[in-house]
């Protein structure tokens, strides 16, 4: 049942069950631990949530870029009204 060859991982050499991996080197694939993750994930240290924009998660995308975008997406403050000119 298991494939010929030996686990793709550097410095492994038991015997390839999966994807060019052993046992526990596709079992690490899976959950994205691996160099080359099996999903696109957050750059983010510890982090495993899928990429939102460029290399983060929706919430790490959020803090990192936060500040500047809500200051960027308020909109301006209306002109106050001009007062009406006193009649005498």
């Amino acid at each position: 049942m298991a494939n010929q060859g030996t686990c793709k991982a550097a410095d492994c050499n038991r015997v390839v069950i999966a994807k060019g991996y052993c046992r526990k080197h596709y079992r690490l694939w899976k959950a994205g631990e691996m160099p080359k993750p099996r999903y696109k994930t957050c750059t983010f240290e510890k982090c495993r949530k899928q990429r939102f924009r460029g290399s983060l998660c929706e919430e790490h995308f959020k803090a990192a870029r936060g500040a500047s975008a809500d200051a960027a997406s308020a909109p301006a403050a209306p002109a106050a009204p001009a007062a009406p000119a006193a009649s005498a």
